[in-house]
């Protein structure tokens, strides 16, 4: 007989992240909805960070939690040198590979936000997208993107608002009716609300620039979601900050 699972069991499988080590051979072939949407997120992203980097040629970019490659190989055709990291070995390989076919020159390594495998001041800007409301530390994983950051270097970041409407939106509808993501993706205790983050920012020194609405704006052919800027932060919401100059 088949039993529901219990709070604990359901709560158990919130933000869990073997999804994304089950689906790393599908990453880039088009056959799950989910990866297509992770995919059709990257334009709508580059619209609104183009216009707050200017020009990617000629800088060094970390696209920390990069999963298979999307975001990392759209700013390696931009012209700069990336490196992306991910903590799921399985994504990192899928990533490697794609780079390697489409003949991008892509530095991937395996690790954690919460301990990133490079020196410090060693990246121009830091790209952490669909990632912060997924990692174990919030505050170890901005200790370490300042870190990382040159002087003068941008933090550009999407994430999901701690709201009940993202709630119902990302989870409920999301990925239990629509199952436009896979069951157990989010956790919704780890939405992070737009005060509490610039805040946080804040205290590390850095320069916060507006925070804006992100999301659903229509359907492509194969009826996969769009994305771009939308009236409200209070579902997703996109935003940058930059270090000082010292």
């Amino acid at each position: 007989m088949h039993r529901r699972p219990t709070l604990v069991q359901t709560r158990a499988m919130r933000n869990d992240q073997s999804i994304y080590r089950t689906h790393a051979p599908h990453w880039w072939d088009g056959s799950q909805r989910f990866l297509r949407v992770l995919h059709n997120l990257v334009p709508a992203r580059l619209a609104l960070f183009d216009g707050i980097v200017g020009a990617w040629r000629g800088t060094t970019v970390l696209d920390l939690g990069c999963g298979g490659g999307f975001m990392a190989e759209a700013l390696a055709r931009r012209g700069a040198a990336v490196i992306g990291v991910d903590p799921v070995a399985e994504v990192v390989a899928a990533a490697r590979e794609h780079a390697l076919l489409a003949g991008l020159a892509i530095d991937y390594r395996v690790g954690v936000g919460e301990a990133i495998p490079l020196a410090d001041g060693s990246v121009d800007h830091v790209v952490c997208v669909d990632v912060l409301e997924h990692v174990a530390d919030l505050d170890r994983v901005l200790d370490e993107i300042v870190r990382v950051l040159r002087p003068g270097g941008l933090f550009l970041f999407d994430t999901v608002n701690r709201t009940l409407l993202a709630t119902l939106v990302v989870v409920h509808l999301g990925e239990g009716v629509l199952r436009l993501l896979p069951c157990g993706t989010h956790d919704p205790a780890r939405f992070i609300r737009p005060a509490e983050l610039r805040a946080k920012l804040v205290a590390r020194g850095l320069h916060v620039g507006p925070f804006l609405g992100f999301g659903p704006r229509g359907l492509d052919r194969r009826l996969d979601l769009t994305f771009g800027r939308v009236p409200t932060t209070q579902i997703m919401y996109l935003g940058h900050a930059r270090a000082p100059d010292r």
